[in-house]
């Protein structure tokens, strides 16, 4: 039997999967997307029973080392003091997320211009802005306008999470210090929208939310882009992307649910996997016309990882907060997001309030801080915390380095015997001591707030949520995996979507943005499939 041709094959229907499926959509074309995982069932989430807790450490962890589903896939990452957090399903990464959904600043784009590291983007704000602003809309944020950390935006926001108590005592420690803070934007909806209902302060957010307010890419882009024709396909994992004599992309060859092999046409190829697994898919897809792997002739593919080290910081308090009931993101300070040389880094990060913590996790950190003794006396110093916490992140922006990788482990193999990733990283000196600055701030913003304690650590060890920089972008082939609009240098017909195209981290979560540039990529595609130069 031959194989199925298809005009567009996208592989992975996460965040910028789901996004490149509905821009695409409306060209008419025959588009299909193999999904690795399955199509979410809401009902099934942790958050629809007493043990949520308990299984948001097992089948719903956010390391797929630790989850070990079929449909994941192992990852060697005893190297790195940060390990993997991804999610393999339709919606991706999106399902687990605490919906974190700020833009990139301007100057995120020029690092190289403005502090003399790193690179600078081929393209910049203003480029991706009218993208932010869609997706925004597609997903549904909540926030406030007007917040002086950015230039003024077209971002159409529901009205912002409520602060709660929580947030009063953060907002204290800020505003007695004059630290500028903000409402977040949140990819979680305040009130109906789009058929979806609005939050009820459930709090399980990074175990799924059954009440589909939470903006994963499973019930924001995924219902319109189905509605629109596209072929979703779940439990299809993808072996390899095959190529022609000419060195173009023809296709894929995958292993369905039933572990059945099989291969599909495509004229454009488009790859959503994620930072890890899409290094992984292309140094999987050696042919005698990429010996070293698809879209590898500049050597970069793997290399130049960026996680955003992540440093956590809590305080008790005498008065009681609002414990784990709400979204987790209520609150965000740039106060330390731009390049100051007298702190002792570039760079900088941005503060993520949170609220406290659930019963579970509370017990499991006080015990680990030695705030919560065993035996006696720990009921007691169990309620003394359980709803007296709060506290925040600093989410650290990552610099790029060549030594940082992801290569193909030459013996872990996943379910299908596809061979699996390894990860090699090494946290800078930079970082460091951007992770230290952010502890110290934060312990000052606690205590001004009147926190009685503060704990904390860096980095978190399971904090590998942002995966980017390992196909980066560029004007030349030469240190760069992609061109200025997401197409391989190397292939034509070969288009990349996800973090890995990231030259720079920034300072904050990357879904907005990874959204946006597949918006954009998408736009650039049907405008020169209109004027017939997509491959030129």
């Amino acid at each position: 039997m031959s194989a199925e041709t298809v005009d567009v094959l996208i592989i992975g229907a996460g965040a910028s999967g789901a996004a490149m499926a509905w821009s695409l959509a409306e060209t008419k074309m025959h588009i299909v997307c193999l999904e690795q995982g399955a199509l979410m069932n809401p009902l099934a989430y942790p958050s629809t029973g007493r043990d949520w807790e308990a299984r948001s450490t097992s089948d719903f962890n956010s390391n797929p080392n630790v989850r070990g589903l079929k449909t994941d896939y192992p990852i060697n990452e005893e190297n790195s003091p940060i390990k993997v957090a991804n999610f393999n399903g339709v919606g991706g990464g999106t399902v687990l997320y605490a919906g974190h959904f700020p833009r990139f600043h301007p100057s995120d784009f020029r690092v190289k211009s403005l502090d003399g590291v790193a690179d600078d983007w081929p393209i910049d704000y203003n480029q991706l802005a009218p993208y932010y602003a869609e997706n925004e809309k597609m997903t549904g944020v909540a926030g406030m306008n007007g917040d002086p950390a950015y230039p003024s935006d077209n971002a159409q926001r529901l009205p912002p999470l409520p602060l709660g108590e929580s947030g009063k005592v953060l907002a204290k420690g800020f505003n007695a210090l004059g630290w500028h803070w903000w409402p977040s934007d949140t990819a979680i909806i305040t009130e109906d929208y789009d058929g979806r209902a609005g939050c009820i302060n459930l709090g399980a957010c990074g175990a799924g939310c059954a009440q589909g307010a939470k903006g994963s890419a499973d019930v924001t882009y995924w219902p319109h882009a189905q509605r629109a024709g596209v072929d979703l396909r779940t439990r299809c994992r993808v072996r390899e992307i095959t190529v022609g004599p000419d060195g173009m992309a023809t296709g894929a060859r995958y292993v369905t649910g039933a572990g059945e092999e099989k291969e599909i046409k495509a004229h454009v190829v488009v790859v959503a996997c994620n930072g890890i697994g899409t290094p992984r898919l292309l140094l999987n897809s050696k042919s005698p016309q990429h010996p070293d792997g698809l879209a590898n002739s500049s050597g970069l593919v793997g290399k130049n990882l960026m996680f955003h080290p992540y440093a956590w910081i809590q305080g008790m308090f005498e008065e009681a907060t609002d414990g784990f009931a709400g979204p987790h993101k209520l609150m965000r300070s740039q106060e330390f997001y731009e390049t100051d040389e007298s702190r002792g880094y570039v760079r900088g990060y941005t503060l993520e309030i949170q609220r406290g913590m659930p019963p579970v996790r509370t017990a499991h950190t006080g015990l680990r801080h030695g705030r919560i003794p065993w035996g006696s006396g720990h009921h007691d110093a169990f309620r003394r915390m359980f709803n007296h916490c709060t506290g925040m992140v600093a989410v650290c922006e990552d610099l790029p380095e060549e030594h940082n990788t992801v290569t193909i482990d030459p013996v872990l193999k996943d379910s299908d015997g596809i061979p699996a990733p390894k990860i090699d990283y090494t946290l800078s000196e930079n970082s460091k001591r951007m992770l230290q600055h952010g502890v110290d701030r934060a312990t000052e913003i606690l205590k001004a707030g009147g926190a009685t304690d503060v704990y904390s650590e860096w980095p978190i060890p399971y904090g590998g949520w942002h995966l980017m920089g390992t196909a980066r972008m560029g004007k030349d082939p030469s240190r760069s995996v992609v061109n200025e609009w997401g197409r391989a240098h190397d292939c034509k017909n070969l288009f990349i979507i996800d973090g890995s195209i990231f030259v720079t981290s920034a300072g904050v979560n990357p879904t907005n943005t990874i959204q946006a540039l597949a918006l954009y990529v998408a736009d650039q595609m049907k405008q020169r499939l209109a004027n017939a130069t997509l491959f030129d």
